[in-house]
């Protein structure tokens, strides 16, 4: 994975020297007439993230994610300690490290927020090492948040338990590997998050507000069946839905096994169907296309046809990411 560390923006700095390495960084910004830290709250970092980079991650995907992790900091000042492994021992040296910031104006113009990254490249010989270098590298006194981003199989996880344990939040996607990630054995399961459901958000609660103005009692009995349809591309956001539909259902008190999922039309690849089918007159359906960005509900549920039209969307990448880390 050494092409990488490569493909990631920063200036090449010694292990040892990662602090003075920014501080350099900042100076030379300053003095290029680039937007820089000006005083302590400009740069008063409020979360760091660590951005783990798994062997499945090509060069395009891993500055996919490190721009993501640009955008979030710019609403949240972060510092990013991007963790690059080396998989051929044969090639590999010691550890490399990168850094590299930037500044931008928020609100106001007076509201500068800067971000921080710090790129470590290490073969696995040096993994006993990293924590220490990682902790280093982070700011005191703030929560860690840790995203693992295509690892080729959960099971190396293991080795990463000091991130997985004083993380307040380990964020992985169930749409990209690792595939079986969903049955590691996450040491606290109740800090993982998938940033699949959080990219759900908005569809998520669309549907919960259009339900939400039926009573229970409308909504549970005679409930016989909820079906599910995707396209292609939504898989693992459908696989996400179905569990939120049936744990919803379950909350009416209606039976969540009568959930099912089926595969979508090829010709959508973005789309998703939900509906409702009861043992009386009673119906809900909502259909949904990601690439069209509109969604179509229609119901009756005892009190007449009703049918509403809205937009849709996934959120950002970086929307997403900051649900999956406060929400």
């Amino acid at each position: 994975m050494p092409a990488i560390f490569e493909a990631l923006p920063g200036i090449e700095v010694p292990v040892g020297s990662i602090s003075s390495g920014l501080a350099q960084m900042w100076d030379q910004t300053a003095s290029e007439g680039r937007p820089a830290p000006e005083g302590e709250y400009a740069k008063a970092i409020q979360v760091n993230l660590v951005l783990h980079l798994g062997f499945g991650t090509s060069p395009e995907d891993a500055v996919s994610q490190f721009d993501t992790a640009v955008r979030f900091s710019r609403r949240y000042p972060s510092r990013v300690v991007v963790l690059c492994p080396v998989a051929d021992e044969t090639k590999a040296h010691d550890m490399r490290a990168k850094v590299y910031g930037e500044c931008s104006i928020g609100k106001t113009r007076d509201d500068t927020r800067c971000c921080e990254f710090v790129m470590l490249s290490y073969p696995l010989s040096a993994r006993a090492y990293l924590e220490s270098q990682v902790s280093i590298c982070l700011s005191t006194d703030l929560p860690i948040y840790y995203w693992v981003n295509k690892f080729t199989d959960a099971s190396r996880l293991v080795d990463y338990r000091y991130l997985l344990t004083t993380a307040k939040r380990v964020l992985v996607d169930s749409a990209f590997p690792p595939t079986n990630a969903g049955g590691y054995p996450f040491p606290v399961p109740e800090i993982v998050r998938d940033l699949a459901y959080a990219r759900l958000l908005l569809a998520r609660r669309s549907i919960g507000q259009f339900l939400g103005r039926y009573p229970v009692g409308v909504l549970a009995p005679g409930l016989r069946s909820i079906r599910l349809a995707h396209g292609a591309r939504v898989q693992a956001e459908a696989v996400v839905l179905l569990s939120w539909l049936k744990e919803r259902v379950a909350a009416c008190g209606a039976d969540s096994e009568t959930v099912e999922i089926v595969a979508g039309d090829p010709a959508a690849p973005g789309a998703f169907s939900v509906s409702f089918a009861y043992d009386d007159h009673r119906f809900f359906s909502w259909r949904a296309d990601l690439d069209l960005g509109h969604a179509v509900f229609e119901a009756d549920l005892g009190s007449g046809r009703n049918s509403l039209t809205t937009p849709i969307s996934l959120l950002s990448p970086e929307n997403a990411l900051s649900e999956a880390m406060f929400f």
